[in-house]
């Protein structure tokens, strides 16, 4: 029984693995069917995208092949544009040289002809040469037959004719060329030193050294001479100045080279008579005192100028040096106020010619810082101004102007000249500069006297004070071009042998006076 129940047990796991297995198979393979219907699927859609990717490439393609033949022939119609440009060019280019090789070959016969013809006329001259000699020869003899004169003798008359037309064409040369010069030099010079005196405007009143001290009575004579002469021998001693005291009513007389000592001593003696105490220790203390307010106002009147001129960096020296300038005159002209507008009128100068405005100025300044101390030491003004400002730092430019502004080295530079200039133009302004009357009439004779000395001067005569001088010459022995000769000669003397202060104008007049009379 229980073998049976195995049996029928054993048959029914069979069947259900059976069945399962079928069941299983059966499901793999609907798997399978739809795995290959949807593999289809994708292989049928990869397909259709494929063909339509192709169908695009290729579309892609056509595009890009019609643009760059399209490119291709719109380069192409360029390119041979140009070509049949450049080819007419070329033909044009082979037709000018068909053109310059034909007018070559022209100028080559004309060239040939000429040099036959010139060849003949060469021989002719020659030949005709020759004949001229042989005339020349024979007329010589003659000429020496008739005129009684040598070779020799003729031809020293005959340079001193050709001398006399080279002077007058010479003359003829620097007229002209002076009239062209002057046209445009005079009309910018003219205009710049206008714009620097309209763009500068100074004190025309300089402040003069006195040397001389009213006093309030004759009786303070006594008083300044003291017992036995002790109080002036102690203002001289302490001033280095020595006073005069003569029969001049109610003055004394100060009289030295130094002008700062003299100032001293002018101050110093006002403040004794304006005090009362009169004795030798009351002097020295109140000279003491004055050299203390004078060394101060020195200093002062220096800084004073750099600051004005808006120079800086000068030496403590040179300030001082230019401070002094202030007791310093030229032709009664203050020199420190003259020195201060020559600044102003060199940087003026120099901006208008595009210089630089401040080294200009600082020229200007420095110029005459000579001047301060030519008292003690020998020579012109200008060296040994040069050499003080070389030996206290300035450049060699400030050095080189301060010794040319009065020529005694050459000027190098423009600076040099515009120093130069600007010196002349502030000492020869009307009420600059003064003189002694009797050194004035004798200026003004020496001037009138160097002019009649040359030949052929009629009269000559100096006026504007002695900035002009007129000379008239004699028509008939001067002509125009002589004149201008005349002139510089004259100029040339006055500059070696007189000294004067600015400049001189010298004006040549030649006139021809027609006469005639009337009568019945």
């Amino acid at each position: 029984m229980d073998a049976y129940v195995l049996g029928l047990t054993l048959v029914g796991f069979g069947i259900g693995f059976g069945l399962a297995f079928w069941l299983r198979m059966l499901a793999d393979r609907r798997k399978a069917d739809t795995a290959h219907s949807e593999a289809e699927t994708i292989i049928q859609e990869g397909r259709k995208k494929a063909d339509a990717l192709l169908t695009e490439a290729s579309l892609e393609a056509k595009d890009r092949l019609l643009k760059m033949k399209n490119e291709f022939d719109v380069e192409t119609k360029e390119t041979r544009a140009e070509l049949k440009k450049q080819e007419k060019r070329l033909i044009q280019k082979e037709e000018n040289i068909d053109r310059k090789i034909e007018a070559h070959e022209r100028k080559e016969k004309d060239l040939a002809l000429l040099e036959k013809d010139i060849e003949q006329r060469v021989e002719q001259i020659a030949q005709q040469e020759q004949e001229y000699v042989a005339l020349l020869d024979e007329q010589k003899k003659n000429l020496e037959k008739i005129s009684a004169l040598t070779s020799e003798q003729a031809k020293e008359l005959l340079l001193r004719a050709m001398e006399n037309e080279a002077r007058y064409e010479g003359a003829k040369l620097i007229k002209r060329i002076e009239s062209e010069a002057k046209e445009e030099a005079d009309k910018k010079a003219k205009r710049i030193l206008a714009t620097a005196i309209q763009r500068y405007a100074a004190d025309y009143v300089a402040e003069r050294t006195v040397t001389v001290v009213q006093l309030p009575s004759d009786e303070m004579k006594g008083r300044i001479i003291g017992r036995e002469g002790r109080n002036i021998r102690a203002l001289e001693a302490a001033t280095g100045i020595d006073l005069i005291i003569d029969d001049t009513p109610e003055a004394v007389i100060l009289s030295g080279f130094n002008p700062v000592r003299r100032e001293v001593a002018r101050q110093s003696l006002m403040k004794l008579i304006a005090d009362g105490r009169i004795h030798p220790a009351r002097i020295e203390d109140v000279v003491k005192k004055v050299t203390l307010e004078i060394d101060t106002a020195v200093k002062e009147a220096g800084e004073q100028a750099a600051f004005d001129l808006g120079v800086h960096g000068i030496h403590s020296e040179l300030i001082k040096y230019i401070g002094q300038l202030k007791y310093r005159t030229s032709y009664s002209q203050n020199v420190l106020q003259h020195s201060i507008e020559v600044g102003f009128l060199c940087g003026i100068m120099a901006a208008e010619l595009g210089l630089k405005e401040k080294l200009a100025r600082r020229m200007g300044l420095l110029h005459d810082i000579g001047k301060g101390i030519d008292h003690e030491v020998e020579g012109p003004h200008a060296l040994i101004g040069s050499r003080l400002a070389k030996k206290y730092g300035e450049s060699p430019q400030v050095v080189n102007a301060i010794a040319a502004h009065h020529e005694d080295i050459p000027p190098t530079t423009v600076y040099d000249v515009l120093v130069q200039a600007a010196d002349g133009l502030s000492g020869a302004r009307p009420g600059a500069r003064k003189e002694l009357l009797e050194n004035y009439v004798k200026r003004l004779e020496d001037l009138e006297g160097i002019a009649t000395s040359f030949k052929g001067v009629e009269s000559a005569y100096a006026i504007q004070a002695g900035r002009e001088l007129r000379v008239i010459v004699e028509s008939t022995k001067i002509n125009d071009e002589d004149a201008i000769l005349v002139s510089r000669d004259i100029v040339k003397k006055i500059e070696e042998v007189l000294t004067f202060p600015g400049q001189i104008k010298v004006t040549v007049i030649r006139e021809t006076r027609a006469v005639e009379y009337a009568n019945k």
